[in-house]
């Protein structure tokens, strides 16, 4: 017996890697980013340069390197049935850049780990491709990573992938929530849908994914890759200070808005200021047999309802801001207010859980 009969196929991980390598060439433009990568995939690790980068007019006086990890959860499980597999490479690098975006950080590189039951390289490519994609229009690289094939521990056709993203920013230019104070205002910018997360909900509520859903197979629409927020939000700290970022993901909005807090707040919601995009609508519908109220709390601490990013700005920012992330293409709104934290009203948070200060309260305004 040998290494492939044993499940493992060396030469289709030998192609893999040489589509990987065009794909992450792709990744490194000219300029400083090009001169601060230093090898290419293919090596034992990758390297980048620091100095290179600072160097090339970054104007840091105090560094600081910002790292996040993530995957997309059972989003994978609807890529491989409608065997679409590029948009979910998209969603890894979005859900790392705009974790660390929150911190006001610059993503640099990202490494990428794909595992499997049985390699096919072209599916990996695909994968992988979306990754590419996103480093793309985040404006960093992709540094290199790694590809398991595990036979017997994933059945054959199960991947799983996931990131680790870098990036900086400066200590001084860090958000870390200190400076939000009663009566600043919360801006949403939009989804693009539920993003990466409830998925295992999703997936038990609407089983049926070639159900038409606006003109496409519902599995299509659900597909929808998350929203890269880097652009337009690096390009809005250079227009107004951001005294906080919450990135709404698992736990939706009571588990996400009081992370950005550096002590204790309410955050005021007002729900019904913004459009739904409607597959909140479909979710709602499957589970219509609640109360209401017990139905927008599950809601609200499972989905980003249209929200993929909440900001705390000074009063006199937060139109500005509105105005600016609009002319951008991502619209946005006023959707709550930072109130004083109320400790006897008890904790907001349906799920028990508050990892963050404070507490979210939804609100018709």
């Amino acid at each position: 017996m040998d290494y492939k009969q044993a499940g493992v196929d060396i030469e289709e991980g030998y192609r893999a890697v040489e589509k990987y390598r065009d794909l992450a060439a792709g990744t490194v433009k000219q300029g400083s980013l090009r001169r601060a990568v230093i090898n290419e995939i293919g090596s034992f690790a990758g390297m980048f340069s620091l100095k290179e980068l600072i160097s090339a007019g970054q104007g840091m006086e105090d560094p600081v390197l910002v790292s996040g990890t993530d995957g997309v959860g059972t989003k994978l499980d609807i890529a491989f049935k409608m065997r679409k597999y590029d948009t979910v490479g998209i969603d890894c690098v979005a859900m790392c850049v705009n974790d660390i975006l929150c911190h006001g950080a610059r993503p640099l590189f990202f490494l990428d780990y794909l595992a499997c039951g049985k390699l096919d390289a072209s599916v990996a490519a695909d994968m992988v491709k979306g990754v590419a994609v996103g480093c793309n229009e985040t404006d960093c690289v992709l540094l290199g990573g790694e590809t398991a094939e595990m036979p017997g521990f994933y059945d054959r056709g199960i991947y799983d992938i996931a990131v680790f993203a870098v990036g900086i920013v400066d200590r001084k230019n860090i958000i870390d929530g200190k400076t939000i104070k009663n009566g600043d205002l919360l801006v949403g910018i939009a989804s693009s849908g539920p993003h990466s997360n409830g998925f295992s909900l999703i997936r038990k509520l609407i089983p049926d994914l070639n159900e038409d859903f606006g003109g496409m197979p519902m599995g299509l629409a659900l597909l929808e890759p998350t929203r890269l927020y880097v652009r337009p939000i690096l390009r809005l700290l250079e227009q107004v200070p951001i005294k906080g970022m919450a990135h709404i993901t698992g736990g939706g909005f009571y588990e996400n808005i009081p992370r950005m807090f550096a002590e204790p707040h309410r955050a005021t919601i007002f729900e019904d200021s913004w459009p739904r995009p409607p597959i909140f609508s479909r979710i709602a519908q499957s589970l219509g047999q609640e109360r209401d109220g017990e139905l927008q709390k599950k809601l609200f601490n499972t989905f980003n309802m249209g929200i993929g990013m909440v900001l705390a700005l000074d009063p006199e920012d937060a139109p500005r801001a509105v105005e600016f992330l609009d002319a951008q293409g991502f619209p946005s709104w006023i959707i709550g207010r930072v109130d004083p934290y109320i400790a006897s009203a008890g904790k907001q948070n349906p799920s028990g859980k508050n990892p963050g200060l404070g507490e979210v309260v939804l609100v018709r305004s």
